[in-house]
């Protein structure tokens, strides 16, 4: 099921209470390592896409983002994150509020580049200002589901 990054972001926000809860069945990450996870990936993105030329930009197919798109999901397991998205620092309830507060000013900025404004992901080429927001959510949402199973212990 699709929902909007602002629902999501929602329903993220709402697992800051649990930052410190692990389970190590389900992911080698705390819900705090998913969640600050969830908003770097948003930050940086923000910051690649405000920073390119739209007009080199070109659509180009790409299966997988397709079949990710139709299925508003993303496999487990199966993509490491880059070093630029894995959060570093002691988490606290303080600094991923912090977080959330920089990747809600991310997204606001997003909405103002041009639609073709883009940034590269290694698995779905090229995505554009409306992709990369289907991304995010279904991204975050990823995230919220393995958060959900390290609470559910």
């Amino acid at each position: 099921m699709k929902r909007s990054i602002n629902l999501v972001l929602l329903q993220l926000e709402k697992q800051i209470p649990f930052f410190e809860s692990f389970n190590g069945k389900i992911s080698e990450g705390t819900v705090g390592w998913h969640i600050e996870h969830s908003l770097l990936v948003i930050i940086k993105i923000c910051e690649s896409i405000s920073s390119s030329n739209p007009e080199k930009y070109q659509w180009k197919f790409n299966l997988k983002w397709l079949i990710i798109s139709v299925i508003g999901s993303l496999p487990r397991g199966k993509a490491k994150a880059p070093p630029t998205v894995i959060p570093e620092s002691v988490l606290s309830a303080t600094s991923l509020k912090e977080s959330f507060s920089l990747a809600k000013t991310a997204i606001e900025s997003l909405k103002k580049c041009y639609p073709n404004q883009y940034f590269f992901h290694p698995f779905f080429g090229k995505m554009n200002q409306k992709s990369t927001l289907e991304f995010f959510s279904i991204h975050t949402n990823h995230h919220l589901k393995i958060i959900k199973d390290i609470l559910e212990k």
